[in-house]
């Protein structure tokens, strides 16, 4: 089953999960919402959309812009709609 952790925590866990580009994105329902904080950044990706960022907090320490997700993908992400998905050391395995 993959999880997510940063600073010795797991903040992701699931058995249900897509894997795009090689990355895994969770599903939101499997987040551990205490340890994220929403970010003001937005980024486009030419075939998935706009995406948007949560910060990590664990135990005082922020990991900024380290997760990102598809509020409203277009038709070809549609399978990663509201999906987490990890980096800047968030380690995924």
């Amino acid at each position: 089953m993959p999880k997510a952790t940063w600073g010795g925590v797991v903040i992701a866990e699931s058995d249900v999960y897509e894997t795009v580009e090689g990355n895994i994105y969770f599903p939101p329902s499997s987040i551990k919402k205490e340890y994220f904080i929403p970010s003001n950044l937005h980024t486009t990706c030419g075939w998935k959309g706009v995406a948007s960022y949560y910060t990590v907090s664990v135990d005082g320490k922020e990991n900024k812009d380290a997760a990102w997700f598809y509020p409203t993908p277009k038709d070809a992400a549609k399978n990663i709609t509201g999906y987490v998905a990890f980096w800047k050391g968030v380690t995924v395995c």
